[in-house]
């Protein structure tokens, strides 16, 4: 059986996206770095107009399920550890909450509390997350769980920044 890393190429446009910049072949928490790698391109989101940072997360999905099929069907394995573009996404829908909110981008605080409640629902996967993870398949498959896991992060949170007196 031919290991499905093997049969990536990080000079393919869809796969160097899929893995983030290669984030995603780290050999050791692949998501998490993942989601590690989309905080610079988050401070660079973030920096826009919130209806353009609206419109750059919505193409991000979409495109991202293109991203995601393409390198799934060309490892021959559904959501390989290294497809971290939902992670990508699924981070800048938590971190909505900033630009939403006028908030300061950079401030540590909701940076990292939002980094910990994002993967902490990727991760958990608590429901709706884990019904969908289990029942939708191929690029739409691998990208709805993480949306879903950032809206809820989001939610969280904006909740806990409410009642912790950070807004």
């Amino acid at each position: 059986m031919t290991n499905p890393l093997a049969l990536i190429s990080l000079k393919n446009p869809w796969h160097l996206l899929a893995t983030g910049f290669g984030s995603g072949l780290s050999p050791i928490i692949p998501g998490t770095m993942g989601t590690v790698a989309a905080i610079p391109l988050y401070l660079l989101l973030v920096q826009l107009p919130l209806p353009l940072y609206v419109l750059a997360v919505i193409i991000s999905c979409i495109i991202g399920i293109k991203i995601c099929q393409v390198t799934s069907d060309d490892m021959g394995v559904h959501d390989h550890g290294s497809i971290v573009w939902d992670e990508f996404a699924g981070f800048w829908i938590t971190m909505l909450v900033i630009p939403l909110f006028n908030l300061d981008a950079t401030d540590w605080k909701w940076l990292l509390t939002g980094f910990i409640l994002f993967r902490f629902f990727d991760m958990v996967k608590p429901w709706p997350i884990g019904w969908l993870d289990k029942r939708i398949h191929g690029g739409l498959g691998i990208m709805i769980d993480d949306i879903v896991a950032g809206i809820m992060a989001g939610v969280s949170l904006y909740l806990i920044g409410r009642y912790a007196g950070w807004l």
